[in-house]
């Protein structure tokens, strides 16, 4: 696989170099954003890991000029720490952050852990239809049929169950709800939001009550629909 380091810092990119490779990584260096922008589409990149502060083009720049074409993961490194820079970071599409100095090892995990999420992401992305336990939902028509009656959802509803379908019997945190529903305005929703659309999920599919059969809030993670 092609991993793409962009660090001004030769020092930086060679250490990185150095372990990538040791796990069988092809690694392209850059030191400037703007040469990464030149040869991008030349690369056939898997995961990106991108410096924060460059000379020419900082990081979340790069980062977003990057999210306009390519979906693969993003991880920063850089030396910046404060919650506001990895609010940016993450909110423009990155999909990790890793603060100087670092542990190399711990860097080589991310970028392992974030190839397998986006594996894992996009076998189920290629899913148009899902049918157990009575739900039938189509991610083409966008109809959902619930013990073969067609139910009405809104956008939001639908795009919610898709998710928890699509991971059906396992937790869905509340983080890549929100990420994945409503993108970018993540930062400045309140936590009740998804909670009321929950509720109206089960409304509609008659599953209220203390105990819901499908529908499972898993307290403080996230939810999820029982298989």
């Amino acid at each position: 696989m092609n991993i793409l380091v962009v660090d001004d810092e030769k020092e930086i990119t060679d250490l990185i170099q150095i372990y990538l490779e040791n796990e069988n990584f092809t690694v392209y260096k850059y030191y400037s954003s703007q040469d990464v922008l030149r040869d991008i589409d030349d690369l056939k990149i898997d995961l990106a890991i991108l410096d924060v502060m460059m000379p020419d083009m900082d990081g979340f720049s790069l980062c977003n000029k990057i999210r306009r074409k390519y979906k693969f993961p993003i991880i920063f490194v850089t030396a910046k720490v404060e919650d506001i820079d990895k609010i940016n970071g993450l909110s423009i599409g990155a999909d990790d952050y890793v603060t100087k100095p670092f542990q190399p090892l711990e860097l080589v995990a991310r970028v392992k852990a974030q190839l397998r999420r986006y594996k894992n992401y996009n076998e189920k992305e290629e899913k148009n239809e899902i049918d157990f336990r009575g739900i039938r939902i189509n991610n083409d028509t966008r109809e959902f049929y619930f013990n073969e009656k067609k139910i009405e959802l809104t956008k939001t509803e639908f795009a919610i169950l898709w998710e928890l379908c699509l991971y059906k019997g396992n937790v869905v945190k509340s983080d890549d709800l929100f990420l994945k529903v409503w993108g970018e305005d993540y930062y400045k929703r309140d936590n009740n939001t998804i909670m009321v659309h929950i509720r109206h999920l089960r409304e509609k599919m008659h599953d209220g009550g203390r105990n819901p059969k499908y529908i499972k809030k898993v307290y403080g993670v996230g939810y999820k629909i029982e298989k």
